[in-house]
């Protein structure tokens, strides 16, 4: 059974060596992976003791990152009513992001069609 903890306890994580934070409600320790980190240890300082969820997902992190994320596990989140609102585990920038695209490329093509259908009309 995994462990419980709420903000007040993650907040008492925000040095560098003792480093906690939480993503999707699931609270990992990251004081070990600070000088390893990518991004600085900036990018992970400035999120020390919150929810980084969304900052997680916003730079668009790899399958290996969410594997070594995985790795610094300790707990899940435990909220309380005057805690953040959390953010929805089944919505993800990237798929978004993606659906967006996708819709573009069809809007192009119809208006290509329309623009393309409408000179044959007047020049045919």
């Amino acid at each position: 059974m995994s462990a419980e903890y709420t903000f007040a306890d993650v907040k008492e994580h925000q040095s560098k060596k003792d480093l906690w934070l939480v993503v999707y409600d699931k609270v990992y320790s990251c004081g070990e992976f600070v000088d390893e980190h990518p991004g600085g240890e900036e990018v992970l300082m400035d999120v020390a003791g919150q929810d980084a969820t969304l900052a997680f997902e916003d730079v668009g992190h790899s399958d290996e990152a969410r594997e070594i994320l995985n790795g610094l596990l300790v707990g899940t989140l435990k909220r309380t009513a005057s805690d953040p609102k959390p953010v929805p585990s089944t919505s993800s920038p990237s798929q978004t992001q993606s659906n967006d695209a996708g819709t573009a490329v069809y809007a192009f093509f119809f208006v290509a069609v329309v623009v393309a259908f409408g000179a044959y009309k007047m020049y045919a």
